[in-house]
């Protein structure tokens, strides 16, 4: 081991914690900052007399609590499992969650409905014809977020001029037959809409009057060129809005008189009647950074790569000195074109699964998640970079909760644990004609993660023309300690950072985030010093 050093210095708690005190000095009430994570759902709570309390439970645990969240509340409060939250007892809850992202990836979203110009109903399909895999002979196409399509008769040209009418009356037919069908969300996206949206409002109405309950116009989601882009931003905020509505108010239910923020994926809160599909696919990774930054600039730090190991995935960022943001971003198939921060994830968590493919070791890309989770939690779960770690001393059973197992009230299992690593040595000793021990196999698998996790870091350091060797790696997340040193080695990065609540970190984050909105506009006139000027009421309009 060749670092200069690893720093885990306990007096930094009490720095992050003193400048959120001075953010917000009043107290009424208990405030809750919460990462609800694929497979760990984290909790920093601050009492009314400035105490903190960290929690920490699984996201899911079927037949125990429907949601973690609030479950994780009654945790802390010290209420009963199905307690109501006492009416008045929590004055915030700012949270980061992954609804809007798995729905999204495992297209398990609002069925909505398409309506565009005639002769662009399969313009989104189409896309850019872009082949990231130029020799592939199999391709596989996305899959599209809209269930129906309506065409509609208009046109406006770019200049604002009506090229052909809006046919009403066909319009508002093939809507209403849409919602008899059973669709309720539908996105508006037409030529030259961004820019002149009569139509579009015109559309909006009719669906609205027809019974839809989500209606999203490009134009009020994404008012930029591009008609590609805006119409995937416009469908992705149609397709995900519903759930989070839905979430929002099962929350606001529950917590009665409550604040309630949530985390964008631009690094900023937002209220929940603001937080909209299209600004929530990194609302938790969002929080890491901004509590990576925040705390690694109070040790005077501001070169840092951010790595964010959980149990479902790593994600890791570049910071220097101010936030990197990405103005498209392509997620699932689906081309999103709003700020978010610059996040590069791969498919290496705790959770990853491990497996001998016949000849070669493998790790990922599938995980356990929350349920089963990995072998050592007592739900018959496959063998996980985790297990791995419980086989080499780095997790010790002892000093984890007793939250595993079908009743949620055991340790972890590390004897199933061992017997399973026994039974895939002896499986890939009797294919490769060598003696292995287990806990050579266990650290193979270890080996894989951590190059696929130092892969990662090129991406956003390497690169890019970075020096990774001039930055502090930041580590946080419930695997992060367990692999900081070996990844920091293998990139030769000289000093790990270790926050003292790294394991909440992105619930830190949360917490210290501000409260902002980024909005759009497209001004389409030559730079110049007189369109500056032009410019300033604009923006004081918007702001």
């Amino acid at each position: 081991m060749n670092l200069d050093r690893v720093i885990c210095n306990g007096t930094l708690l009490a720095y992050v914690f003193d400048e959120i005190e001075m953010q917000e000095t009043a107290l009424p009430g208990w405030q809750f900052w919460i990462d609800r994570g694929g497979t760990f759902t984290d909790i920093v709570a601050r009492s009314p007399e400035g105490d903190l309390k960290v929690h920490k439970l699984l996201s899911r645990q079927t037949g125990k609590y429907e949601d973690a969240t609030i479950e994780g509340i009654r945790n802390v409060l010290g209420l009963e499992a199905g307690a109501a939250i006492p009416l008045g007892k929590i004055d915030c809850v700012r949270l980061g969650t992954t609804i809007a992202t798995n729905a999204l990836l495992e297209h398990k979203g609002e069925p909505t409905l398409f309506i565009t110009t005639c002769g662009f109903g399969d313009a989104i399909r189409i896309g850019y014809q872009n082949r990231p895999d130029i020799f592939a002979l199999n391709i596989v196409l996305p899959r599209m977020l809209y269930a129906q399509v309506v065409e509609v008769n208009e046109r406006i040209r770019h200049d604002g001029t009506v090229s052909v009418a809006l046919d009403r009356e066909k319009a508002k037919r093939d809507i209403e037959q849409a919602y008899q069908s059973g669709l309720r969300s539908c996105a508006i996206v037409l030529m030259h809409g961004y820019r002149h949206p009569a139509h579009e409002s015109e559309l909006g109405q009719i669906a609205a009057e027809a019974g839809f309950t989500q209606v999203c116009t490009s134009h009020d989601t994404i008012p930029l060129m591009k008609f590609v882009s805006r119409g995937d931003t416009t469908l992705v905020d149609a397709y995900l809005s519903p759930l989070l509505k839905r979430y929002v108010l099962s929350l606001s239910e529950q917590l009665s008189g409550t604040r309630l923020f949530f985390m964008q994926s631009n690094g900023g809160l937002a209220g929940g009647a603001q937080f909209r599909g299209k600004d929530s696919i990194l609302s938790g990774p969002a929080g890491g950074i901004v509590g990576a930054a925040k705390s690694a600039a109070i040790h005077g730090y501001n070169k840092i790569i951010t790595f964010d190991m959980g149990g479902t995935s790593t994600d890791v960022a570049h910071f220097d000195g101010q936030y990197e943001r990405s103005a498209e971003t392509e997620i699932a198939g689906a081309r999103i074109r709003v700020p978010m921060l610059s996040i590069h994830t791969v498919a290496a968590g705790g959770g990853s699964i491990v497996e001998f493919a016949g000849s070669r070791f493998r790790v990922g890309p599938e995980s356990a998640g929350a349920d089963p989770g990995p072998a050592c939690y007592r739900r018959g779960g496959p063998l996980t970079i985790t297990d791995c770690n419980v086989v080499l001393g780095k997790i010790r059973p002892s000093h984890f909760p007793a939250v595993f197992g079908t009743g949620g009230n055991q340790q972890i299992d590390q004897d199933t644990v061992m017997l399973k690593f026994r039974e895939m040595t002896a499986t890939i000793s009797g294919a490769s004609g060598r003696q292995w021990s287990v806990e050579e196999v266990a650290n193979g698998y270890v080996r894989i993660a951590v190059q696929k996790m130092a892969n990662a870091i090129k991406k956003v350091s390497t690169e890019k023309g970075k020096d990774v060797s001039e930055y502090v790696l930041q580590c946080f997340g419930g695997a992060g300690g367990q692999h900081a040193c070996a990844l920091a080695e293998s990139l030769g990065i000289r000093t790990v950072l270790i926050h003292p609540l790294a394991g909440v970190l992105s619930a830190v984050g949360i917490g210290m985030a501000d409260v902002n909105s980024i909005e759009h506009l497209a001004v389409e006139s030559p730079l110049s010093e007189a369109l500056l000027v032009d410019l300033r009421p604009l923006i004081e309009l918007r702001s």
